[in-house]
């Protein structure tokens, strides 16, 4: 019964939080500074899940597999390299890794 009222509450706010900008914004244009704010959100989001991905393992920092295949990619796309190539490469970096530790 605890698991379902936590769901309940999740939804409850979620709704809140998504209806609470066309409610108090009414219409109104968005200043340009706030419009910059939410154009670096994603980005921002982004980087730390990669970071959180590469540099944790659910406790504590650590460098491993996944850091170097991290790394991997991100020399890839650093050197101008399609995405699709970093992303192969950084998995078989750590399934490599991974698979010799």
């Amino acid at each position: 019964m605890n698991v379902w009222v936590l769901i309940v509450g999740c939804v409850a706010a979620t709704v809140t939080i998504k209806a609470a900008g066309p409610v108090l914004l009414g219409g109104r244009e968005l200043p340009p500074v706030m419009l910059r704010v939410i154009a670096y959100l994603a980005p921002a989001l982004l980087s730390a899940l990669v970071v959180t991905a590469a540099f944790a393992d659910g406790r504590e920092l650590h460098v491993g597999a996944e850091t170097v295949g991290m790394l991997a990619g991100g020399l890839l796309l650093w050197r101008g390299n399609p995405l699709v190539l970093a992303v192969l490469v950084a998995m078989v970096v750590t399934a490599g890794l991974r698979a010799v530790l």
